[in-house]
């Protein structure tokens, strides 16, 4: 598995194509969530041809079935902070080695440098019915907060057959208009970012920091 600290990841070159950030609310057959908003309201945005992409994998979704978006854009300094606090949480967890620190904190918060939220190109979501009501995905979003790290992973074992099939729903959507996932987040997917264009194999990223 290829963490977002990975050198490779940030040895990607970024071609910016200057995309604009789109607000995710103009598009109404999509939901965004309130839990992670913030002053400026950026987590309610993506860059346009992220929204593009999104929409379309939502005409695919069957009939009584929402994206749920939680969070997409994030300020650098915003990600700077929660890299932080992640690892003086496994400081206090016994782990002090810098460079492991780095890595295992990257396993659900990205280096500033690298990471796709910043850019605008990622997208934490979940599936929600016609009534609003979150689908079971066997797990949370952002499970790692709340110590869930065992089911956060989109393969992690021990999901029930509803769950299992929830998630794959949401990764065939996902995948079929072009995103990745991060494999240790089952709600997180980019389109463009620099780890996206190191999975796709694409010669450089399309986004950049916004």
């Amino acid at each position: 598995m290829i963490l977002l600290s990975d050198p490779q990841v940030a040895r990607i070159p970024v071609q910016d194509c200057g995309e604009p950030l789109a607000e995710i609310a103009s598009a109404p057959e999509i939901t965004l969530d309130s839990r992670e908003r913030d002053e400026e309201g950026a987590y309610g945005r993506v860059r346009a041809g992220v929204l593009e992409r999104l929409r379309a994998a939502s005409e695919k979704l069957p009939e009584g079935v929402r994206f749920l978006v939680v969070e997409g854009h994030r300020s650098s300094a915003e990600q700077a902070r929660r890299f932080a606090l992640y690892e003086d949480r496994l400081r206090g967890s016994g782990v002090t080695d810098p460079a492991e620190l780095r890595r295992r904190a990257s396993a659900f918060v990205s280096p500033v440098e690298v990471a796709p939220h910043c850019a605008g190109a990622a997208l934490d979501l979940t599936l929600v019915d016609a009534d609003g009501v979150e689908l079971d995905m066997g797990g949370a979003v952002n499970g790692h907060r709340t110590g869930d790290e065992k089911y956060c992973p989109l393969d992690a074992p021990g999901l029930s057959d509803r769950a299992r099939r929830n998630r794959d729903l949401l990764a065939r959507n996902m995948v079929d208009a072009g995103f990745v996932n991060y494999p240790t987040e089952w709600w997180h997917w980019s389109y463009g970012d620099r780890y996206w264009a190191l999975i796709t194999e694409a010669d450089s990223a399309l986004y950049g920091p916004a």
